[in-house]
This record gives C-alpha cells, sequence and structure tokens, in this order.
C-alpha cells in the first residue's frame, strides 16, 4: 500500500511534508518549492488536501491545493495518485494547474499555467 503521509522530494528538489492525515482522507501540511515565478527564495507553504480511501490494489488518489501567499500571489492546485514501484519505493505522480493573480479580465488567458 501507498502512504500518503511523509516527507516527498520531487524532480526539482522541492519538498513536501504531509503531517497530518485524518482517518477521513483529508490531511494537512506543508511545501518549500525550490520553483518560484519570481525567481525569488521560496518560503515554506502551507498545503490541504483530500485522498480516495483506499480501493481496489491499495494506490490513491489525492488532490492538494498550495497557497503560495508569503512570496507570491499565485495557487497551485496537483491531483495524482500514489503508487509503490517495483523497487518497493512510493511514488506520487501528479498534474498541476497554477493560477496567478492578473490585474483585469482582459489578462485572464495567461494566468494559469
Amino acid at each position: 500500500q501507498c502512504q500518503l503521509n511523509g516527507l516527498w522530494r520531487n524532480d526539482q528538489d522541492s519538498l513536501m511534508e504531509i503531517s497530518v492525515l485524518k482517518d477521513n482522507g483529508d490531511f494537512q501540511g506543508q511545501y518549500l518549492t525550490r520553483v518560484t515565478l519570481s525567481g525569488g527564495c521560496a518560503q515554506i507553504s502551507p498545503l490541504k488536501g483530500t485522498q480516495q480511501q483506499l480501493g481496489e490494489g491499495g494506490w490513491p488518489t489525492f488532490a492538494f491545493t498550495v497557497r503560495w501567499d508569503k512570496f507570491s500571489n499565485a495557487t497551485t492546485t496537483f491531483v495524482g495518485q500514489c503508487f509503490v514501484d517495483a523497487a518497493g519505493k512510493e511514488v506520487l505522480t501528479t498534474t498541476w494547474l497554477l493560477r496567478e493573480a492578473v490585474r483585469s479580465l482582459a489578462e485572464d488567458w495567461k494566468a494559469t499555467r
């Protein structure tokens, strides 16, 4: 089975810690990104999410949101699934959307990555 709680590192060397995983699947933690829109130093940002209850095979799906409010006007949402690879290592696969604030509706087209 794959467990979300704990410390995770991604391909960009960012860190995520899921410290509280409730029985209903809700979780919270913190994210330290090494990649920023501004190019500046990142700070720890809060995250909140939920995990689908384990089904067949024990590979849960999940979603979480990170609020980058300490150094950016953006929010990122991640969705993914947790697996265990052939070597027994837990792996998270995710897709993300980042939304940054823009000044007008006319600029909306460039706000989501």
